[in-house]
């Protein structure tokens, strides 16, 4: 598992140099035989490994709002003995939504290294995103006992005052690897195709 999980992480081209810095350390952090693996809540280890999963539905994206977080961030969860971080999507997304993954990209496209906050504050989530295809009408089977909502944002009207601070670049970041297959169109690239309109 250790070694798919760095070449995992090695697959990910970064965005800026926050996730080249964060990539680099967080495969350190593997090379150094540390525990992945959260075995006891909520920190121990203090470092472990989170899969995160963004379902898209065009301009929209599911969130919710995280009772122990206090944030609205994507659904997802921790990584379990014996899993690789897909896994860990297709096992929480039946766990907090009630409906399959379907996966747009079938690697994680982003990874954030994050100190938590909320009621478990003061451990460190390695997170690998994934992005799953959503529709906004399907009905979802809701896991009340971790969120107090879940809810579809537009990508123009998300809650910036309380929301995981590493949504913003993971949108920047898929708009710019993936554009339009995503749904989530630049505005740049929405601006040249007008103009090659007119």
């Amino acid at each position: 598992m250790r070694n798919g999980i760095r070449a995992e992480l090695q697959s990910i081209a970064p965005l800026d140099a926050i996730e080249e810095r964060q990539i680099r350390s967080s495969i350190d952090w593997i090379d150094s035989g540390a525990e992945l693996i959260r075995r006891r809540k909520p920190a121990t280890p203090p470092r472990h490994l989170v899969s995160y999963f963004a379902v898209i539905d065009g301009d929209w994206i599911l969130l919710v709002d995280h009772i122990n977080a206090k944030l609205w961030l994507p659904p997802g969860g921790h990584v379990e003995a014996g899993e690789t971080p897909r896994q860990t999507v297709m096992r929480e997304i039946q766990e907090e939504l009630g409906i399959p993954a379907d996966f747009l990209v079938p690697s994680p496209i982003f990874l954030s290294v994050t100190e938590t906050v909320g009621l478990t504050a003061g451990h460190v989530d390695v997170s690998l995103w994934f992005v799953l295809k959503g529709c906004r009408d399907r009905p979802l089977t809701v896991d009340r006992s971790e969120f107090h909502e879940v809810r579809w944002f537009h990508r123009e009207a998300l809650p910036l005052d309380r929301v995981e601070p590493n949504l913003v670049r993971f949108l920047r970041k898929l708009d710019r690897d993936h554009g339009s297959n995503a749904g989530f169109a630049s505005a740049e690239r929405e601006q040249a195709m007008i103009r090659g309109r007119g």
